[in-house]
């Protein structure tokens, strides 16, 4: 199939918080096991941002590591995309915090993009956007989170489930016809933007004693209508993706869907007839670390090898919204 947006990943990169938080934590305090962790959700351990570190220093280093597997400098990038759910300040954009952090002399622009576990490939499409117009040359795109620091510690349904990370990718014009974007879709559910949310800290519910005392400040989610919404869904954007490319998933080198439940991801893999080692999963020792589970996924992929210049890989996640985004590309 013809490629729709010629655009090349010259370089991805990563970064795990030191602080590892096996499940034997959760077990010493909450009503739960590590059995029943994990036979739930795939996840085994995950990592957790310091007392000093924020969404920001993740997304900094990550991004240190994308360009310097580019080759690049910060001075190379035009613009700065950052997307993360958990920002270190209300505003300004944590993109901003980034920029600076990097040391750009040239003042470019960066902006964040909220769409939770779907931000980065969300993030991706304005930069294919950016890129394709003539806007921009090379654009810096980073998922990072610090999901823990909004995870209820009383909630033994949700706090297990996520860990702190950043992935990074430089995305440019490529000069080969047959690399870069052949399909993507993204939507959203906005009937459902109330499926996983944190209720207070904006507009909506400002801040009090009463909105703290609540607990109103942490993540609350309705995880089995999610769970039902995000199988369903997945199988439609691959299908879709197939459907509307002519291929099929034997044609995939690998798929790297958002690492939300191990579940919603075997019951994808399966569904698709995929063997294990083309689904790439990264849950049991990251958990959920949202729009950074994504560029984690790929970063491994390409360190380790796996994947190479020309092979098929296709991108899915859904997040708080309930937004999607499903991207298929060859590298």
């Amino acid at each position: 199939m013809k490629v729709q947006f010629p655009i090349r990943i010259c370089g991805t990169g990563a970064y795990l918080p030191e602080a590892v938080r096996t499940n034997q934590y959760f077990s010493d305090y909450l009503d739960t096991t590590d059995e029943w962790i994990t036979s739930r959700t795939g996840i085994r351990e995950r990592h957790v941002v310091a007392d000093h570190e924020a969404t920001s220093d993740l997304g900094i280093k990550a991004a240190r590591d994308a360009l310097d597997d580019a080759g690049l400098t910060i001075d190379d990038i035009d613009l700065i995309v950052c997307a993360t759910a958990t920002g270190d300040h209300q505003f300004p954009a944590t993109a901003t915090f980034i920029q600076g952090g990097l040391g750009s002399k040239h003042h470019i622009p960066a902006f964040d993009v909220s769409a939770a576990c779907a931000g980065f490939l969300t993030g991706t499409t304005v930069a294919v956007g950016m890129i394709s117009s003539g806007m921009h040359r090379r654009v810096l795109v980073v998922g990072a989170e610090a999901l823990t620091r909004f995870a209820n510690d009383e909630d033994r349904t949700t706090v297990v489930l996520f860990g702190d990370a950043a992935g990074a990718a430089v995305f440019e014009k490529s000069e080969v016809p047959e690399q870069g974007i052949l399909y993507w879709d993204h939507g959203c559910d906005g009937s459902r933007a109330k499926d996983i949310i944190v209720p207070a800290g904006g507009s909506r519910l400002p801040a009090s004693a009463t909105t703290v005392a609540e607990r109103l400040h942490f993540l609350h989610m309705k995880g089995r209508e999610v769970f039902k919404f995000a199988v369903k869904k997945i199988e439609k954007l691959i299908d879709d993706a197939m459907q509307h490319t002519g291929l099929s998933p034997s044609d995939l080198k690998l798929v790297i869907p958002h690492q939300s439940n191990m579940r919603i991801i075997e019951l994808a893999r399966k569904r698709m007839g995929l063997p294990k080692e083309k689904m790439v999963l990264n849950i049991d020792r990251c958990g959920n670390t949202s729009a950074a589970s994504v560029p984690l996924g790929l970063n491994d992929a390409r360190r380790n090898g796996t994947l190479q210049e020309g092979d098929l890989v296709l991108m899915v996640a859904i997040g708080a919204g309930l937004v999607w985004c499903v991207m298929l590309i060859r590298m």
